[in-house]
């Protein structure tokens, strides 16, 4: 799985998940995943704001879940609409929201990244 910082994330197994997750909780940094799908419009509008704040912010994990691929994950964080962004600190959801909205993600990843 590449880590890189500075960039999203695309998690592509359960396994994956796992391993992102994990160092999610074991870095204590915030873990900000995208529930997305191929065929979700707004995905593709909200996707190069999402990947843009990676490159802002290295100090934040962004992940990108597409929920045909990891059902299980999508109905483990009860994602209903794509996209949805959860916030995690610690492996605890802080925040979330749905929709393509490029002044909240931002917004909202400035706010939960502060804290």
């Amino acid at each position: 799985m590449a880590s890189e910082e500075g960039q999203v994330i695309a998690v592509h197994s359960v396994d994956q998940w796992k391993e992102a997750f994990q160092k999610g909780v074991e870095s204590k940094k915030l873990v900000i995943i995208d529930f997305t799908a191929s065929w979700c419009g707004p995905c593709r509008i909200i996707g190069p704001v999402f990947a843009e704040l990676a490159k802002k912010m290295p100090a934040v994990t962004f992940l990108k879940v597409d929920v045909d691929e990891l059902k299980t994950v999508a109905e483990e964080y009860n994602v209903e609409a794509m996209p949805t962004f959860v916030f995690l600190k610690g492996g605890i959801v802080v925040d979330r929201f749905s929709g393509a909205a490029k002044d909240l993600l931002q917004q909202k990843v400035a706010q939960h990244a502060a804290a």
